[in-house]
């Protein structure tokens, strides 16, 4: 079993929760919410942020981690999720995957993908870096948008006792990640954007693909 990253002291409020995770937290539960699932698993709830919130909007959330200090609902490797095919609607992973080998991302992915019903949506973080930029049409609409920072292009990346892995690192380009998901989860890719307060933070959106049927 793989051994726990960091202690829980490292979800401290004031050093963990910044005001632009907040923003990332709330596009975690809009993403979710929208989907109005009946049985939600979050793999690696930190926390546990997202299942409170999600509580309060009457979505019962269950959690899954190998460290038994967070209190998950289930203490286990994500590699072999002792669930059945289809157990939950949704099954979710916000800024986790990247803190296994990438190989292994992908076998929890896979897992992800078995045990969901309808849905998985997760989050990773993206190395490109952008500008953010904003402004208000009228008083309630506001337009969002990027600008590209200078780059020279994906770095390596080297381990830094937290990531193995990150969008557009050498190896790992969005467009490679995105593929690697669909297909050893045999899923649909249906959205795919960066946080405009957060643009570190990237989110995608798979369907399964039996409901196209």
């Amino acid at each position: 079993m793989q051994k726990k990253q960091v202690d829980k002291d490292h979800y401290c409020f004031s050093k963990y929760v910044t005001k632009n995770r907040w923003a990332s937290m709330w596009h975690q539960l809009d993403e979710v919410l929208s989907l109005k699932p009946k049985s939600v698993l979050e793999i690696g709830p930190g926390p546990g942020t997202f299942k409170t919130l999600a509580s309060t909007f009457g979505v019962m959330v269950e959690t899954l981690d190998i460290d038994p200090e967070l209190k998950p609902d289930h203490i286990t490797s994500a590699k072999a999720m002792p669930f059945q095919n289809d157990s939950y609607d949704v099954v979710c992973a916000f800024q986790m995957l990247e803190h296994v080998p990438y190989d292994s991302a992908l076998t929890i992915f896979a897992e992800m993908c078995r045990i969901s019903r309808k849905s998985i949506v997760i989050s990773l973080p993206d190395a490109r870096p952008l500008w953010a930029c904003s402004f208000y049409i009228h008083k309630k609409t506001r337009a969002n948008f990027f600008i590209p920072r200078p780059w020279k292009g994906p770095k390596e990346h080297f381990f830094d006792g937290e990531h193995y892995w990150e969008i557009n690192k050498k190896g790992y380009q969005v467009t490679k990640v995105k593929n690697d998901f669909v297909r050893v989860g045999g899923v649909l890719l249906e959205r795919i954007y960066r946080v405009t307060e957060l643009p570190y933070h990237h989110f995608l959106v798979f369907k399964k693909t039996n409901l196209l049927k």
